[in-house]
């Protein structure tokens, strides 16, 4: 088989497992599909909630310079105006007309009903936002303004499974700095990207970066950084870092008429803020964040499919199995240590999970694919010892732990 065949291969068998396994399904499928439009199941949703919180941990909670904004998705043309998406967010046609690639819609009725657009991205918000946050709390510069949402684009040839996408999520910070400051802004978020990219578990050694040439920079940026990752049909952008300038506040503060100037009170002067943006595509990441960690390979004399996710991120932290599901005592027992493990470490969702269907190496099996990292087994020794068998996905190595002691075991590992 040649190269390309094998990557092309390794995209369709990731696509196959996602489905299989719940993460994630064409939209619309029984009508035909939609084509750029996904829908996420039970663990896709617990993937995208975990790759969240470990983003808003890293980008948010653990500083003290940041504010966060949830903006609406429908967006004022204004807005859109002034940032130059109306005249100039637009794809070539073969015919050499453009096609503008924002949704349009109408808000109100008849006559008086006004055009808008759903959000191409989530920037604008920030933006627009940024008197309030600045009138509300009064940061010192620098600081920024993050936020996770939905945008949307009109591709005209949406492909390669969440790469290329209508629908699509952004986590993305705008932080605002002095002019002379935007420098070390930049290189400070550039080692901050490389920081997520390893606690996301996305394959470091596949990521590269890009030096945006002059001539290929978005319209409002005077340098970008381009980090790429090499995904099965080629090199291609994850992520971004940018230095927007005051484009953005400046056009803003020209269109509306609103003094969106920062106030240096104790020099006594006022000036539009420099931005700075790490902007990440959240279904190019979860993408990423899988091929990394698909993987086949054999145990036990038997040829296996598993997704070593990175345990943060991982839907299912632990499956609980009794040996036999028609031995009472042993799902009693099994059931005592789940609901120890759920109340205890205090986790939601599919984090800790129940698995009795089909025998014990089928379990594994299943568990390996969805990306457990560990395995509890209650079998009739638990019921002499009070013991269980941790089964460890990437190694399979099996050990044995007493039950009062699997919360430290799993605490140092997950909390």
């Amino acid at each position: 088989m040649l190269k390309n065949e094998l990557k092309t291969d390794l995209l369709d068998k990731v696509v196959s497992l996602c489905k299989r396994r719940g993460f994630v399904y064409p939209s619309a499928e029984i009508y035909g599909g939609f084509a750029g439009f996904w829908d996420f199941g039970p663990y896709g949703l617990a993937l995208k909630k975990n790759i969240k919180a470990l983003w808003w941990k890293l980008f948010v909670d653990w500083r003290e310079d940041m504010y966060s904004i949830d903006a609406a998705l429908v967006t004022k043309r204004e807005v859109l105006e002034a940032s130059g998406h109306v005249g100039g967010f637009s794809d070539p046609l073969t015919d050499g007309s453009r096609f503008n690639t924002m949704f349009s819609t109408s808000v109100g009725a008849g006559k008086e009903a006004a055009t808008a657009y759903l959000r191409p991205e989530t920037a604008q918000g920030i933006f627009t936002n940024f008197k309030n946050i600045v009138d509300s709390f009064h940061p010192e510069l620098p600081f920024g303004i993050a936020q996770i949402g939905k945008a949307f684009r009109n591709e005209i040839a949406p492909r390669d499974f969440l790469f290329r996408v209508r629908e699509l999520e952004q986590m993305e910070v705008e932080y605002f700095v002095r002019e002379k400051e935007w420098q070390e802004a930049f290189e400070m978020w550039r080692k901050k990207i490389h920081e997520w990219i390893q606690a996301v578990g996305i394959d470091s050694k596949k990521v590269h970066e890009l030096e945006v040439p002059d001539s290929e920079r978005a319209h409002y940026s005077k340098r970008t950084i381009d980090f790429e990752f090499d995904f099965p049909f080629g090199r291609k952008e994850l992520c971004g870092l940018a230095y927007r300038t005051d484009f953005d506040l400046r056009n803003h503060q020209t269109m509306s008429g609103v003094n969106l100037s920062w106030t240096d009170e104790e020099m006594d002067e006022q000036f539009i803020p420099h931005v700075v943006e790490p902007s990440l595509g959240f279904d190019r990441t979860i993408l990423a964040v899988l091929l990394s960690a698909y993987t086949e390979d054999e145990m036990n004399g038997e040829k296996r499919t598993v997704l070593k996710l990175a345990p943060a991120v991982a839907p299912v932290k632990v499956a609980v199995f009794p040996l036999l599901k028609n031995k009472p005592e042993l799902v009693k027992k099994a059931r005592e240590v789940y609901q120890l493990l759920r109340s205890t470490l205090h986790v939601t969702g599919y984090t800790i999970a129940w698995d009795d269907n089909g025998n014990i190496g089928k379990r594994y099996r299943r568990q390996d694919e969805i990306g457990t990292p560990f395995c509890v087994t209650v079998d009739f020794d638990s019921l002499e010892k009070g013991d269980v068998t941790v089964r460890d996905r990437d190694t399979g190595k099996q050990e044995r732990v007493g039950i009062p002691n699997l919360i430290d075991r799993f605490r140092k590992v997950f909390v």
